[in-house]
């Protein structure tokens, strides 16, 4: 027993980049509890689907901004419209809009939003993806 037992390295957990994701989760969640609510009072399955919708989309959100750099500038615009867009979707459909006008309109956002970050996505990254560096 002269031999010391080699610990294994101890992984630093960071907080680093939950601080967007979880103001969003919340806000979200927070709206959607709200227009859940249709000015009444408060109940228990409001507050569960307020919680619930904020954790699923900050996670959404955070998976995304940790995991997005591994997609080429195509598909990752595209989830992003895509996250937009559910996300706008299930906001509209809680207010008992239709469910032809709530898929139009998270349509139309998603559109535009993939427009803005393949852009984006476009300008920022050279032909390999790796990010340009900037000039200003």
């Amino acid at each position: 027993m002269a031999a010391h037992a080699a610990l294994p390295a101890r992984r630093h957990r960071s907080t680093h980049g939950w601080g967007l994701p979880a103001t969003l989760g919340v806000v979200y969640g927070f709206y959607a509890a709200t227009v859940d609510r249709h000015g009444g009072p408060i109940t228990w399955g409001q507050v569960l689907l307020g919680f619930v919708s904020a954790v699923v989309h900050a996670g959404a959100v955070h998976m995304l901004r940790a995991r997005g750099r591994a997609l080429p500038r195509e598909l990752r615009a595209a989830t992003w419209a895509a996250l937009v867009g559910i996300a706008l979707g299930f906001l509209v459909s809680l207010s008992h809009m239709s469910v032809l006008s709530a898929t139009v309109l998270a349509l139309v956002v998603a559109a535009g939003t993939f427009c803005v970050a393949f852009y984006l996505f476009y300008t920022h990254e050279d032909a390999a993806g790796r990010p340009t560096a900037r000039t200003s």
